[in-house]
Parts: C-alpha cells; structure tokens; sequence
C-alpha cells in the first residue's frame, strides 16, 4: 500500500489538472473565439424582425401556405424542422417508404399548383441529410414562382426578381451550388406584400 501512495498523488493531480484544461478551460476559450470572430453564427444566425427572433438562417422552418415559398422536406418528427432531432430518414434509394414519400410530395406539389408543367426540383421532393436545411435551389424557388404570384395577387416578375436578389451564389465562388434560404425570402415577400 506504501508503494501505490506515490504514485496515487500525481497520478490524481494530472486528473484535475487535465480535467480543469480540457473540460474548462478549453471549452470556454473555444466559446470566447467564436463569439469574437462569428458573432453571428456563434449566437445561431438568428433572424430579427420587428425586435423579434423570427428564426434562424441555419435551420429551415415549415411553411404550407401557398403564399409562400415551401422549403425542402423535413426528415425530422414529431414536428417538422425539429433541430433537436436532426437526422436523415436513412431511406435508401431502393427503399419502398422512400418512393411512397416522393410520390405523396410530388402530388402535393401538383395539387397545389396544378397549372404547372414544370418539372419538379428533387430538392421540393427529397429531405436534406440534416432534415433542417434552410435552403432550396434557385430551379426549386422558380418552380413556385406562379403559385406565389397567384396567391398573392402580384405579377409574377415581381416574385422571380424577389428570388433573384435573395439567391447566394456558391461560396468563394467555387464551393457549393447556388442556393436561396427560403425563410429570408419568405420574409422579404411580407414586406412586399403589406
């Protein structure tokens, strides 16, 4: 027992120091940094309107109303767009519940704009890895153009010069594709429409 008693006394002593750097320290400097150098993402992106949080830029929301433009599918339950249960359907391409989803969401989407004759975006069909994407691709945002102009009652170059100031370009300019969150331009439709 004299000889473990020794070793017992650093051994102990790196456990605390180890535990106080890695498990204080570290975590509070990692915050620290990335509160400074991305404010904005590091409070989570969040969009303010009206002196309100209406959302955030990273996490997508649900909107069914014709009026708006609709997001890619969420793959999250109970509630759609529900980030603390994040994840994928893992449905793979050859999995029955799969097609039976993108068959019910390509008929939703014919039903709601039956006039259209425009191919449908995959990205208006298929739930994003996360099930939270916040965003669609610009062919996703031009296929709802007429429904929205409709709904709304405005014309539709109106709607399609809306998408074009609200698309992002690739990232750096060769990461990614193009892309449009859709809550920003659901917003900025609001604020054209009062």
């Amino acid at each position: 027992m004299k000889t473990l008693l020794p070793m017992l006394r650093p051994a102990l002593s790196l456990f605390v120091l180890l535990a106080l750097v890695t498990g204080i320290v570290y975590p509070l400097a990692v915050t620290a940094i990335a509160k400074l150098a991305f404010a904005d993402t590091a409070a989570g992106s969040l969009i303010v309107k009206d002196g309100k949080a209406v959302g955030s830029r990273l996490i997508g929301q649900n909107f069914a109303d014709p009026k708006y433009f609709w997001g890619r599918p969420s793959a999250t339950s109970p509630q759609p767009y529900n980030a603390s249960a994040s994840g994928g359907s893992n449905q793979g391409p050859l999995n029955p519940a799969l097609l039976d989803a993108v068959k019910a969401r390509i008929e939703a989407l014919k039903t709601a704009d039956p006039e259209n004759t425009r191919p449908i975006p995959s990205d208006l069909v298929t739930a994003s890895a996360s099930g939270l994407d916040p965003h669609i691709s610009p062919d996703a945002a031009h296929y709802q153009i007429e429904r929205i102009a409709r709904a709304r009652q405005i014309a539709p170059s109106k709607v399609k010069a809306m998408v074009e100031r609200n698309t992002e370009e690739r990232q750096w300019g060769i990461f990614g594709e193009a892309r449009v969150n859709v809550l920003e331009l659901n917003l900025a439709l609001d604020s054209v429409s009062r």
